[in-house]
């Protein structure tokens, strides 16, 4: 497997290369999310259909290629798998959309869905909360509920996954936008997707 070759990206650096036109910002969220907020200009390739269809996207992508999320989290796991495609210059915004805001940078807002780091948050906190209610109210077994919350939290910062974004992700709120095949996805990626930096 190739080292990647660019580091990441500071959102005050992505906001001069999307003010010059030389970089390609690819947010790798759901549609969903998406719709509710996105960089001016970016491309939606959701990370699961980068993930079933990693060759193809690599193989479109040329040039200054950044790619984004919330966090970083789902747009490092993009940058993993396009490595390991052959295509080994994309690099991840620091911080995620909103330091890009911070930093200036044209953001379409529209909509008033949640994004799937406060639906996790909202969860994951309702869970514990419902756990320690139930444990005072009920059984004591119940505070394992809490824990279980807990350890998968720890888990998921360990690992740099998140099982709870896979099961919020298959919820109906979240599949609305979503049913795009991934020829229309790819299709969307323009012809030799950036110019060569």
């Amino acid at each position: 497997m190739t080292a990647m070759t660019l580091t990441p990206v500071s959102p005050e650096e992505l906001l001069e290369r999307t003010e010059a036109g030389t970089a390609f910002v690819i947010d790798v969220r759901t549609p969903a999310e998406f719709a509710v907020e996105h960089i001016a200009g970016s491309y939606n390739v959701p990370l699961d259909t980068l993930k079933e269809h990693v060759r193809d996207v690599a193989e479109r992508l040329h040039g200054d290629v950044v790619l984004v999320c919330a966090s970083g989290v789902r747009a490092s796991d993009a940058q993993q798998r396009l490595t390991g495609a052959g295509f080994t210059e994309a690099a991840v915004l620091s911080g995620g959309i909103g330091s890009y805001a911070q930093a200036g940078g044209d953001v379409v807002r529209r909509g008033t869905g949640w994004g799937m780091e406060r639906q996790v948050r909202m969860t994951a906190g309702s869970l514990v909360l419902a756990g320690v209610i139930a444990s005072q109210i009920g059984s004591k077994r119940l505070a394992l509920l809490a824990g279980g919350v807990g350890g998968g939290l720890v888990y998921s910062a360990l690992s740099n996954t998140c099982a709870m974004v896979s099961v919020l992700d298959r919820m109906p709120w979240n599949r609305q936008d979503r049913e795009r095949p991934a020829s229309e996805v790819l299709g969307a990626l323009p012809a030799g997707a950036a110019r060569k930096a």
